[in-house]
């Protein structure tokens, strides 16, 4: 909205053409961002203690996660709405990228507030069946996938795939063979539509298993959208991605918003969500902010990438990868308990310290990718 005022005002009112900067909206879509989720999170506190909104604990789980029961849920229709508001405000709503990772991020939220619903409804925890998210996961990212297909048929976006350290090598995930023939174009794209289905499935359930301690998933979030930040802002410069060699994107540059309201809203979250926790974000936000990260770096093409700015994410969807593929081939657990920061708990360390060391690891694993952007 606002960058609307700069195009029919700056002539009239020079301090508007500090609109068109990416970095001023940007800082000011943070700023937004983390006012708004600061001043309405004791709002949406109170509401939902008044609705009974509650959080109920998995029996299998820590036994000293009991005393966390009833603490309120569904915080995560702050984390974004506070990203949706000021990305609307600051961001120039012509760009075709801003309303496709918006849709995405509120199409995994739906997916998490329904889970969300059914757990409070039932007063268990117990959501949505596996296999039901499962699916709607798919559909959504399914539905991405051929939006980015359909803007690389007109040369708005690109296939290839960028290897981090080697800045020559951008193979394409097309079918050559099939371009030949207009009825086979669906089948051309099919490795790059599975590609992009992995990248949000995964990165959407694996920000939702490390949401297990207080802070903790919010955190790794935060890092990980500042690393994203930065990443999205070097693709959309030109000068910026000819010097460290990357393809420039022009048009992704107004993601930098984004992930900069990404940033401050959940900046402003963690504010009330750190230990010890007055709020939960439950599936809508874990969902939501996963599959958001995701979209965004399959868009600036740093998929394989998000392994490193996601580090802690990934680790802990491993830790359930291995632990469940152990139990079913050898009838033996690696892990105390899955995912991995409940294995550290019943070692016996302190939640608070648990967290605190998986922020570092997660800000060491942002860091290393971001020097990737020179090592190549």
């Amino acid at each position: 909205m606002f960058y609307y005022l700069y195009l029919r005002f700056h002539t009239s009112f020079h301090l508007l053409n500090l609109f068109r900067y990416i970095t001023f909206r940007t800082a000011y879509a943070s700023l937004t961002a983390l006012l708004l989720s600061l001043l309405l999170g004791p709002w949406l506190i109170r509401k939902l203690t008044e609705f009974q909104i509650r959080q109920y604990i998995r029996e299998e789980g820590p036994a000293s996660h009991q005393a966390k029961a009833g603490t309120p849920t569904m915080g995560g229709v702050l984390i974004v709405l506070c990203i949706v508001l000021p990305t609307l405000l600051w961001a120039d709503l012509s760009n075709v990228f801003v309303w496709l990772i918006l849709g995405v991020t509120l199409a995994f939220a739906a997916i998490g507030f329904q889970d969300d619903y059914q757990k409070v409804r039932r007063r268990r925890n117990l959501g949505m069946t596996g296999r039901t998210k499962l699916l709607l996961q798919m559909l959504v990212s399914f539905l991405f996938g051929v939006a980015l297909m359909l803007l690389a048929a007109t040369g708005y976006y690109s296939t290839d795939l960028t290897f981090p350290f080697f800045k020559r090598i951008h193979p394409d995930f097309l079918i050559p063979c099939l371009l030949h023939h207009r009825w086979t174009y669906p089948l051309a794209y099919s490795p790059f539509l599975a590609f992009v289905m992995l990248v949000l499935m995964g990165s959407s359930n694996a920000v939702n298993l490390t949401d297990g301690l207080d802070g903790l998933a919010i955190g790794c979030v935060i890092i990980a959208a500042s690393a994203l930040t930065v990443l999205t802002y070097v693709a959309g410069h030109a000068v910026l991605s000819n010097y460290l060699e990357l393809e420039h994107q022009p048009r992704v540059g107004e993601l930098t918003i984004f992930c900069g309201a990404m940033v401050g809203s959940s900046l402003g979250f963690l504010w009330y969500n750190a230990y010890p926790a007055e709020i939960f974000m439950g599936d809508v936000g874990s969902l939501a902010l996963g599959g958001a990260i995701a979209a965004v770096a399959v868009v600036i093409k740093q998929e394989l990438l998000l392994p490193f700015i996601g580090g802690i994410f990934v680790v802990e969807a491993l830790s359930v990868i291995l632990q469940v593929v152990s139990y079913k081939t050898r009838g033996k657990r690696i892990f105390r308990m899955a995912p991995l920061h409940h294995h550290f708990e019943l070692l016996g360390w302190r939640e608070s310290k648990i967290i605190a060391r998986f922020w570092i690891a997660a800000l060491v694993f942002a860091l290393f990718a971001l020097t990737t952007l020179k090592l190549r």
